[in-house]
This record gives C-alpha cells, structure tokens and sequence, in this order.
C-alpha cells in the first residue's frame, strides 16, 4: 500500500508509521488528494473519521488541519495532514464527504479556520454570539463574556467577565499543617514515653 501512496502522490511527503499512513499536501490539492485516496481501489480510504485541528501560534503556519480516513478493506487508516496560516481558508471535502459538513463546522467553530464551498459554514458548539474560537491557544481561559437569563429583562444578557476577587484569593497552606493535632489517648501515650526514658 505504501508503494501505491508514493507512486499516486510523488510530490507529496508519504510517511509509513506501521499502523498508519501519514500524508502531507499542499493545501490547493485537498480535493484531488481525496478523491484519490477515496475511489483507488488499491486504497480505499472511504471512510472519513475525523476533521481536527492543532494550533501553534508562535510559527508561521499557525494551523495543522488533519483529516483522519479508514480504508474497512484494508483496515488501514491515514491521516492528512495540511498546514495554513492564521488567514488562509481551505476547500471544504464536503462535496466528497457527507459526514465532513460538522467537523468543518466544528473546525471553523473552536479554530476560526474557514472552508470555503460549504453548504452551511457557522457556529455548531458555541453561541452564535460567541466572541472568538476557544481552542485557540491566544483565547482567555476565562472568556470573553458571560452569559446568564436575567429574570428582571426576561432575556438572556452578555456581560464583560467579572472575576470578583474572594475567588483569587487562594490559601496556599496545607490542610494538615497549622491544625492542632492531638488524639484522645495521646497523653498515654506521652506519659508512657517519659516513664521509659
């Protein structure tokens, strides 16, 4: 199958780790890299199980977008691996891929990373009001806003975050240190010490 892979994909990094294939493309040949891995009956790959991301933000390809495919002939699975920077968008498989409508989805949703030719690009996990993408690694642990239902407005209201500062205070010391420590009994066994000595 590695054989195949090189001889399909000359231009492309093929990597065999024993359990996997590993395939790094140029972004722009998403769509032809899919289609291939999909119809050739050497491969198979048709199953798509995953769409993810990772982000590294210090590198000039902030984005490693990895599209994970099975091949249930062959029980084989390869991951696809493209790099993009923070402004680039990427064709959407979902023309090739049913299943891969979410995950893109899912993508644009936690990442901000945009599929161009989708048929419904938009929120799947955060409100449609949400302010960034949380998987991000530049996004603040706390958020942006808050949201809770006011009963007075009868709506639900967005509100900057507020850390009130009794949840900032934190104590250090253990909880065994600076309690007193003594047991019905002990002064027995104080009184038994200083009898042998």
């Amino acid at each position: 199958m590695i054989s195949k892979l090189k001889s399909l994909f000359t231009e492309e990094k093929v990597i065999d780790r024993k359990n996997y294939f590993e395939l790094l493309i140029n972004k722009k040949n998403i769509l032809d890299t899919v289609n291939a891995i999909k119809d050739n009956k050497d491969l198979l790959f048709n199953q798509l199980i995953d769409i993810t991301a990772v982000d590294y933000p210090s590198k000039d390809y902030r984005f490693e977008l990895i599209y994970i495919f099975l091949s249930m002939t062959y029980n084989k699975r390869i991951l696809i691996k493209i790099f993009l920077k923070e402004s680039e968008s990427l064709e959407s498989i979902s023309s090739l891929h049913k299943s891969s409508n979410w995950f893109e989805r899912e993508c644009y949703d936690l990442f901000g990373i945009e599929f161009t030719n989708h048929p419904d690009l938009r929120r799947i996990m955060t409100d449609y009001n949400f302010e960034g993408h949380p998987l991000r690694k530049d996004f603040p642990l706390t958020g942006n806003v808050e949201v809770r239902y006011d009963d007075l407005e009868k709506k639900i209201v967005y509100e900057p975050v507020k850390l009130t500062q009794e949840y900032r205070n934190f104590d250090y010391m253990s909880p065994w240190e600076g309690i007193n420590n003594t047991l019905e009994g002990d002064d027995k066994v104080n009184e038994e010490n200083d009898e042998r000595n």
